[in-house]
């Protein structure tokens, strides 16, 4: 569970230490004082997509650190999945800092990670539902993501869904091979073609880079001749000069001579001798590289020939011999495909009737469950409807027929009758905002059961309800309390009342900025908070209501 919350700089919070307790956390305040701001601070640290403009102004970043103990074996499994570990007491330390210029840093345990991990780690941790989830009960295609969570279906559907997966590839890959007679002559007939102009041409890799040393070479060919024998003259001499070579020659018996007086002249003589060897092997080199000049002027005709052939294969299928040779490959295994085709989709035929078969036995299972869960899902939720005041709400949930799709075979509604003798009708013709957070609360109940998500947070459940019915939603939110974390973000006395732990968040303005506290009431606190709520002042009256309540409160936890 959630069990601090340290916030730096998040819009009007400068700074805030919140320490948070299992069973029902209630967050109360004036309108702006900043509630909405800790459920943003929250959605952050999850990994949540935010905006810079959450950076409190004059800040250079805004910091969460959010601190989880108890963790769930999902919220185990969860970590273990994406690499990362609990430290040596079992707690799980994330952090996210937010720059003003936008950019975000996450750390777990204080290793790197990404937003996209946080995200997939946080839904195993906590559970938020605000005002928009009460959208999502009015779109019918969200209502089987409800019903498959409930019924414990997931598992059953992802396995359908791989067999769906299939039967979807397979489909495709036949309407690939599926082309009138003349497309495919045509295609062949392009295909042979740059086939066979590839193959004519036999290229080599590398060869083009050979051939265009070759090509400089014999183009300069008589200024090379004319420098070659310009070296060699220089090494060997001529009948009017000695060479290098003579020279050095005569240098080394010198030096040997002298070396059998001095020491040192020996060695240096020796030296002499290791240049003389190293200046004959390069003469002997300059010979044999002199007489490969000679050539046949025919054969720059034949590589200038050769170069403008790859050049114009390259220009046409590739920017090297590798590229070309790369869409032959291509191109053969296309015509063997379109040559084979007729027999290949004969076999893709075979294998959709298998593929289709497979995934509609799996579908046909999945709506059987699915009905099953239906009765099951219908019932348990009426039984929450019944005890948050609304007794002569029906809900039914439809399965009907549908083509096969991702989701299987099935259509599924929640419809739901507001009176007794009405029939069901879709729920977002019937349903007003108090009774969809109603709705919505019944839902949650009944999956809390399923789920292994340790912390439930509700941004303003209590949107459209008052009296006997706010009583009611703050006891099932106590109630939910007893076996896990619940935060609440609530306007109403009567929620607020049934929190084990009541936070307040103020606001003040000091030298011109907006500063907001959170701060955990004692039970004088409590009294004149929810004294407030009730009649917008602490008045004598209003305390005594606001005391009564927790009285009540505080009955309804020792009966249960």
């Amino acid at each position: 569970m959630l069990t601090r919350l340290h916030i730096e700089n998040i819009a009007v919070i400068e700074k805030a230490e919140i320490a948070f307790e299992k069973g029902l956390n209630v967050l109360t305040g004036e309108t702006g004082a900043g509630k909405s701001m800790i459920i943003d601070a929250i959605n952050a640290v999850l990994g949540e997509r935010v905006s810079r403009e959450i950076v409190r102004t004059g800040s250079e970043r805004a910091d969460v650190t959010a601190l989880f103990t108890d963790l769930s074996g999902a919220a185990c499994a969860a970590l273990e999945e994406q690499g990362y570990a609990p430290d040596e007491d079992g707690c799980l330390l994330i952090r996210r800092t937010v720059g003003a210029e936008g950019k975000s840093s996450c750390r777990i345990n204080g290793q790197p990670a990404t937003a996209a991990v946080l995200r997939e780690i946080g839904r195993s941790l906590v559970n938020i539902h605000g005002q928009h989830d009460n959208q999502s009960l009015l779109d019918p295609e969200r209502h089987v993501d409800y019903l498959d969570q409930m019924g414990g279906l997931l598992p059953l559907r992802e396995d359908y869904r791989a067999s769906y997966t299939e039967l979807c590839r397979l489909r495709s890959e036949r309407r690939k091979v599926d082309m009138d007679e003349a497309a495919k002559a045509r295609r062949m007939d392009m295909l042979r073609y740059q086939i066979d102009e590839i193959e004519a041409a036999a290229l080599q890799e590398g060869e083009e880079a050979h051939l265009m040393e070759q090509r400089s070479l014999y183009r300069n060919a008589e200024r090379i001749a004319e420098s070659v024998a310009a070296a060699k003259q220089a090494l060997t001499g001529d009948e009017e000069s000695d060479g290098a070579l003579a020279r050095l020659t005569g240098a080394v018996e010198a030096l040997t001579d002298a070396g059998r007086y001095v020491s040192e002249l020996e060695e240096l003589a020796k030296r002499a001798q290791g240049l003389l060897y190293e200046l004959e092997e390069c003469v002997g080199d300059l010979r044999g590289f002199g007489s490969g000049l000679e050539y046949d002027p025919q054969e720059l005709d034949r590589i200038e020939t050769r170069l403008e052939l790859i050049k114009r294969l390259e220009s046409k299928y590739g920017s090297s011999e590798a590229e070309v040779l790369r869409f032959l490959e291509q191109a053969q295994a296309e015509w063997e495909e379109i040559e084979l085709s007729d027999q290949r989709a004969a076999q893709l035929d075979t294998e959709c009737a298998a593929a289709l078969e497979r995934a509609e036995e799996k579908a046909a299972r999945l709506t059987q469950a699915r009905r099953e869960a239906a009765l099951h899902f219908a019932e348990q939720v009426g039984e929450q409807l019944r005890f948050l005041d609304m007794p002569r709400v029906r809900l039914e949930v439809a399965v009907e027929p549908a083509e096969l799709s991702s989701q299987g075979a099935d259509r599924v509604e929640f419809l739901i009758s507001a009176n007794p003798g009405e029939p069901v009708r879709p729920l977002a013709r019937i349903a007003s905002g108090g009774e969809l957070s109603r709705i919505m609360l019944a839902l949650k109940s009944v999956m809390a059961g399923v789920d292994d998500i340790d912390t439930l947070i509700f941004d303003e459940i209590d949107t459209g309800i008052s009296g006997r019915a706010a009583q009611k939603v703050g006891l099932r939110l106590r109630q939910l309390g007893e076996n896990r974390q619940i935060l609440c973000v609530t306007h109403l006395a009567q929620i607020a009342a049934m929190g084990h732990q009541h936070l307040l968040i103020r606001k003040e303005v000091r030298q011109d900025r907006t500063y907001t506290e959170v701060a955990a009431l004692n039970v004088s606190g409590r009294e004149e908070e929810l004294a407030r709520i009730i009649g917008g002042e602490v008045t004598p009256a209003n305390l005594q209501a606001a005391r009564e309540m927790l009285a009540k409160a505080e009955e309804t936890e020792n009966r249960g």
